[in-house]
């Protein structure tokens, strides 16, 4: 009978969980500097916090939303295989830095590597397949039960309005 030896698995330092964090953002173009801040990030990993950020001011959220609104209304003037190729290159980004943005997920989450990056595959399914929605905004087209004979009524897609997510945590 052979015994097997175990080992163990020790967690990452506070310090080794900021230093991977600081990196995999700075490898994906985030700018360091906006990551202090008095709100904390903690790591469900060991507790450690890994980022700080600054909590938005209510006038903050004023202006971030009438730009939103702004912007909405010369977006939905574009195209939506213009759109699409928008799309596709948040697809591309995605998948360029699929393992450090699994990294920062798993950080983050403390999800264990292949569920990150099955998290980051997700995003990049998503877009793939909004690409191709993109060059399908085409409506019904069906005869009427309303109106002169051989009337007909048509739907199409058309951009709404604008939208938020807010995290309450």
């Amino acid at each position: 009978m052979t015994q097997s030896s175990t080992s163990r698995t020790t967690l990452p330092t506070a310090e080794d969980l900021i230093d991977l964090a600081r990196t995999h953002a700075a490898a994906c173009g985030v700018d360091l500097a906006e990551l202090d801040g008095d709100v904390e990030g903690r790591s469900p990993i060991n507790g450690a916090v890994t980022s700080r950020t600054t909590a938005a001011r209510p006038d903050d959220v004023d202006a971030a939303v009438r730009a939103a609104g702004e912007a909405f209304l010369a977006w939905r003037e574009v195209p939506g295989p213009v759109r699409g190729a928008v799309v596709k290159r948040l697809g591309e980004l995605l998948t360029e830095h699929k393992d450090d943005l699994a990294a920062l997920v798993s950080i983050e989450a403390g999800k264990v590597t292949s569920e990150a990056r099955g998290e980051v595959q997700e995003m990049i399914d998503i877009c793939d397949y909004a690409v191709g929605l993109s060059r399908q905004l085409f409506g019904r087209t069906m005869t009427s039960e309303c109106g002169s004979p051989g009337s007909w009524r048509a739907s199409g897609y058309a951009a709404s309005g604008t939208d938020a997510a807010v995290d309450c945590s």
